[in-house]
């Protein structure tokens, strides 16, 4: 039996979220669905919010996502783009977390670096890299929607030979439940 799972992928934005849906059949990943919610048209920043989290838990409804991978926010130096940023991305992962799908966030160099093997690259790299390897035909509007993409693919490589353990309390316990993964 060919073990399947869904990754939500969000680059968290104020302006413009953009999501990916990927579908991972045994170790291959396909694109299922991504876009984007542009918020520009709001003036309020807390109706911006709650579209955000109307948003992630509607993808979350519809596609049954076994987990979420988001782009945390970069350090800059407007502390106010920071603050919103940083509001948006955990309205995106409450939103998450209300529908119990796990949360793992990732830097975006770590994302740039998993995807095109420079964590410097633009974001126009990271779209034609995953154009190329998850064969996407349409451009999208925004880039946003391939960071979202992108955050769900990196999230895909960092935990392809990583097999999920509940209800493990300790490090003994993890031990003795997976010896083949210790080294002496």
């Amino acid at each position: 039996m060919v073990k399947e799972r869904i990754i939500l992928g969000i680059d968290p934005g104020t302006t413009v979220m953009g999501y990916g849906i990927l579908k991972v059949t045994g170790n291959k990943p396909s694109l299922v669905s991504m876009g984007v919610l542009e918020l520009q048209k709001y003036n309020d920043h807390y109706l911006k919010l709650k579209k955000i989290f109307d948003t992630v838990v509607r993808l979350v409804d519809h596609y049954h996502p076994d987990e979420l991978a988001i782009e945390a926010p970069f350090f800059g130096k407007n502390v106010q783009s920071m603050l919103k940023l940083g509001r948006a991305q955990g309205v995106a992962m409450a939103a998450a977390l209300s529908r119990e799908l796990p949360v793992f966030e990732y830097a975006p160099l770590k994302i740039k670096m998993a995807i095109t093997g420079n964590g410097g690259a633009s974001k126009e790299q990271v779209a034609a890299f995953l154009a190329r390897y998850l064969k996407i035909e349409t451009e999208p509007k925004y880039l946003d929607a391939t960071d979202g993409v992108a955050a769900a693919l990196c999230h895909f490589f960092q935990n392809k030979n990583v097999t999920k353990q509940k209800n493990v309390k300790s490090w003994k316990e993890f031990i003795n439940k997976n010896p083949g993964r210790v080294k002496k």
